[in-house]
């Protein structure tokens, strides 16, 4: 079950995001990061346990551009399908808004592309976006590619 994410499950979130920063998959998010941000943040939820398997954030960070990031899913849940629902459900949520291109910096971008998102030159983004980038340990020289998915062109 997806839901958004509720105050309460900002320490799972914190911890599950973590997991994958040390690897290097995304960006450390702090504690207080998340609780300014939690707004932003859709959970999957094993309703068996009542534990969070895979979370989802989608940022608002220009008039008609949205970031999807912290896209992660536990390794034994991984390959079900789980992250395409939480970005499909931030999406159109996030559409409700009058918002309909949406971008990602991602190092698997096979999995976006599946759902529609095509490939761009970072450079075409705006500025605005590098703010997160600065923070990490690879900036200038980062991997991530980026992708748009933009509903205006449907």
């Amino acid at each position: 079950m997806i839901f958004k994410a509720r105050n309460k499950d900002i320490k799972e979130i914190h911890k599950l995001l973590n997991k994958y920063a040390k690897k290097g998959l995304i960006l450390p998010r702090s504690l207080s990061e998340l609780y300014d941000h939690l707004r932003d943040f859709f959970v999957f939820v094993d309703e068996k346990n009542a534990e969070i398997i895979g979370t989802c954030a989608i940022h608002i960070c220009w008039e008609n551009l949205a970031e999807i990031r912290s896209l992660v899913i536990k390794e034994k849940h991984q390959k079900k399908g789980i992250g395409s629902l939480l970005v499909k459900e931030g999406i159109a949520e996030t559409r409700k808004l009058g918002i309909n291109k949406f971008f990602v910096l991602t190092y698997v971008p096979l999995f976006f592309q599946r759902l529609g998102f095509k490939k761009i030159e970072k450079s075409q983004l705006p500025q605005k976006i590098w703010a997160d980038c600065i923070k990490c340990p690879y900036f200038p020289d980062c991997g991530e590619e980026a992708l748009i998915y933009n509903e205006d062109l449907k």
